[in-house]
Formats: C-alpha cells, structure tokens, sequence
C-alpha cells in the first residue's frame, strides 16, 4: 500500500507541474493503481479542480480532459457518435462500473500499460496528447516515450469522425484483464488497426497503406489479418500463450474489420459474434 505523507489541491497547472518536478511527489489521477503501489509520497498534487474533466467539441475535433473517468467516456454521446459505439465497447468491460467511475483517462494513457483497453483504441484513432509545458504529440510518438514529469492535459480526436470504428477484445471472463485488444478505424484516406495486450503495450500495425480508402473484400479482410499475425509481436503470461495471442491477433482483427464493413454498410454488427 503507497504511503503518502502530505496532500496538496493545485490551484493552477502551474503550480501543479512545478510541484510534480520533486522527485519524490506524485501526481493523483483516480488513484485505483497507484494505491496499490509500495512506494512513498512526498506530496501527492490533486489536479481534480483545474476543470479538466470535461468532453467538448472544439474547432479542431473532440478534445478530453485529463481527468475525464472511463465511465464519462462510456456513455457520453458525442463519443458515441463519434466512434459508432467503440467507446462503449472498449471501456465498457473494464472491471466494473464503479472502477469506471475513479479511473481517469490521463492516468490510463500516462501509464501506457501493457493491458490498456483505453490505449488500443485512441492509438487507432489518431488522438494527439495536449501536454503542459511540450504540447501536443501525436499518441503513437507519446507511447514510445520515456516516462517524465511533464502533465497531460487533454487528448485530442481529429474534427473527422473516421467512416467506421470497431473494437473487438478477448477475455477469460467479462471484467478481467484482456488476452487481446483490437480496435479499427476506416477513414476516407486511411486505415488504422492498433493491437495491445500482447501482453505488451498497444502497438499501430504499419503496411496497411494500400488497402486505405477504399472497401475490402473478404480475402483482403483476410490477408490483413494475416499480416498482423505475422507481424505484431507477442508474449506469454499467466492469461495466455505467445501463440495463442497470435491466433488472437489474426482473429480479432479479421472480426474487427468486418465490423467496420458492415457498419459502412449500415448493418450494425454483433459485438459478440
């Protein structure tokens, strides 16, 4: 269990950042990992006043404060919208509702963790992360980073809603940790699939430029597929194989695509078939 020896509410952004740079302070998030660490904190620095859970549409797209909770991100409407119903989807089966409702998106893309639901599926869908003092970084750069000390304000999805969003995930029961992430995105000129839980971090599977802006059939569905099996690495664990996830990759990104084709179409999909 952490030990924390003094609070402190920031008042500003400012205040927050400059008190993050101490080695030994800690920024809060919904506090559901880092309660579970060993470690001991100076001061742990809440930055729950500083208006930065909100969803809002902005010129530039849909932009998520930092300490908006995955159960914001669940049922909000314009996300809904915006992804076809992938958000629901993607954080919908993590532990539980009242989980949902501590556990912040700041704190999941921070962590960029191994298992991240919340990480598969921005990666997939272009979002930029708005940091304090360096700015905005495109989410692919932002996950290969080092871990540092500057604050993550907001994510930002592009103004461009894609054609179609699925996210597909396998797990051994419903609220447990998944095997697999898979999450797909169909825009007019591009087509992005991120995989995670491998058991490492979410990763963009690269090669996919000449299927972009157009429909695919079956046998491409499957030869994507099959690309990403031959591609994305993976690892055992306790939950599964290396080459059981492998199978997985192939899987769920076949179903995923399929998912977005029929969405297309305006079929809807069966998120369980």
């Amino acid at each position: 269990m952490i030990g924390i020896r003094d609070y402190k509410r920031a008042a500003t952004l400012e205040e927050a950042y400059q008190l993050n740079q101490k080695r030994g302070n800690r920024l809060l998030g919904g506090m559901l990992w880092l309660k579970l660490s060993r470690n001991s904190v100076q001061t742990a620095i809440d930055i729950g006043g500083l208006g930065l859970d909100k969803i809002e549409e902005t010129n530039e797209g849909l932009r998520l404060g930092a300490m908006v909770t995955l159960r914001q991100i669940e049922l909000d409407e314009k996300l809904q919208t915006y992804g076809g119903g992938a958000f629901r989807e993607a954080v919908g089966r993590i532990v539980g509702v009242q989980f949902r409702n501590l556990a912040t998106l700041g704190g999941s893309i921070y962590g960029r963790f191994g298992f991240s639901d919340v990480l598969t599926l921005f990666l997939a869908l272009d979002a930029e992360v708005c940091l304090y003092k360096r700015g905005r970084v495109p989410l692919r750069d932002y996950a290969a980073l080092p871990y540092d000390r500057d604050i993550i304000t907001h994510l930002l999805l592009p103004k461009a809603a894609p054609l179609a969003v699925a996210y597909r995930s396998a797990r051994l029961t419903k609220t447990d940790f998944p095997l697999l992430t898979c999450a797909c995105a169909v825009k007019s000129d591009a087509l992005q699939i991120a995989v995670g839980a491998r058991p490492g971090k979410a990763l963009l599977l690269s090669g996919l430029e000449k299927y972009a802006g157009r429909r695919l059939d079956e046998e491409e569905i499957e030869e994507i597929a099959h690309h990403a099996a031959t591609t994305v690495p993976t690892g055992s664990n306790t939950r599964g194989s290396a080459a059981y996830r492998t199978h997985l990759v192939q899987v769920l990104c076949a179903r995923a695509l399929r998912d977005c084709f029929r969405k297309e179409d305006g079929c809807g999909a069966d998120a369980d078939s």
